[in-house]
């Protein structure tokens, strides 16, 4: 019995293309679930001070303005520590190669230098981080000094370039020697 001219057309051209497609979408869909749900679960506060090097950041953050303020808004640890995420591939770097090192060094390294730490941090953070969130700086009419240092900072005469954290390092992570934390 020959086949029909659909049933080889079928078979011929059809069978490959949609087989490819159906096995790309099973296969796609868990590996993209499994990534995003990991990329969403480590990037949390309570996971990053899941290490115990970490958990000293964690509490001088909690009790800061990035994590209790009036306004309802939270700043996260990502929020400032890696690029923004519609930065994706800076984003999964960043997010990978911290992980990875921060993991390398809690097992085999030495002692664990706070100090060295928090320093490299502050230098790898740069004005567009804060500007995520800040971004009405240069509207202050009851403080003209601070619009004006602001004004300054976005807009640099040449040699004159400065970071929001030359004025605003010790914000959010400040030792303290009781912490109280908010609701």
């Amino acid at each position: 019995m020959a086949d029909s001219p659909l049933r080889k057309l079928w078979r011929t051209k059809l069978f490959k293309p949609i087989f490819f497609v159906v096995l790309g979408l099973v296969l796609a869909f868990p590996v993209f679930s499994v990534t995003y749900y990991s990329m969403y679960r480590t990037s949390t506060p309570e996971f990053c001070s899941s290490c115990h090097e970490i958990q000293p950041a964690y509490d001088q953050w909690r009790t800061s303005r990035h994590a209790v303020n009036d306004k309802g808004f939270r700043a996260v640890c990502m929020d400032c520590h890696l690029p923004a995420p519609h930065e994706t591939f800076d984003f999964f770097y960043a997010k990978t190669f911290h992980g990875i090192k921060d993991v390398v060094a809690h097992f085999l390294g030495g002692e664990y230098d706070r100090q060295k730490a928090r320093e490299t941090a502050w230098a790898d953070i740069n004005n567009d981080r804060c500007l995520k969130c800040h971004g009405n700086i240069l509207y202050m009419p009851k403080q003209r000094g601070a619009m004006l240092a602001h004004r300054s900072v976005l807009y640099p005469r040449p040699g004159y370039e400065k970071r929001c954290l030359d004025c605003h390092k010790p914000l959010v992570h400040k030792p303290k020697e009781l912490y109280t934390y908010g609701s």
